[in-house]
């Protein structure tokens, strides 16, 4: 059985993987909410900002295999980010909410600015849809780090 350990005061501890599970769940569905929100319906004009030749005709973004594979990986993601946050639980300050505020804002610093940032001066895309990119990632972390914060407070 894959185990992490996390320090406390009484020596070393499991993880709670129902904690885990839940968080997982919550943080996807945030995230699967927010980007049907914002992508799919009130921001979607930013892909139609040129060059549009880059994007997929819509009937391929919505096939059925398409779907299952982008939340299974939204799903794994979603995971990844709960992992992290329990591993790294004891050095993000803050408690509660607070604390998962200021992972999910580390995370996009370290994450979603930092990788996106330079796309413009690489990739023949929109500096729109980059802003656009850069800003709902720090909406999602943090709304993730939110979630997560408030399920793992102790």
């Amino acid at each position: 059985m894959l185990t992490f350990l996390h320090d406390n005061q009484r020596g070393d501890h499991l993880m709670d993987w129902k904690r885990i599970s839940l968080s997982t769940l919550f943080v996807w569905l945030s995230g699967v909410a927010f980007m049907w929100l914002t992508c799919g319906w009130l921001f979607n004009w930013v892909y139609t900002l040129p060059p549009t030749s880059l994007w997929k005709p819509p009937e391929a973004m919505m096939s059925a295999s398409t779907l299952v594979a982008t939340n299974l990986i939204g799903i794994v993601i979603s995971f990844l980010f709960v992992i992290v946050f329990y591993v790294l639980y004891k050095g993000i300050p803050g408690k509660g909410v607070k604390k998962g505020l200021c992972y999910g804002l580390i995370l996009w610093l370290v994450g979603a600015l930092s990788g996106m940032a330079s796309m413009p001066f690489f990739m023949n895309i929109a500096v729109g849809v980059i802003i656009y990119w850069i800003l709902a990632a720090l909406v999602s972390n943090l709304i993730g780090g939110a979630i997560v914060g408030a399920l793992y407070k102790k």
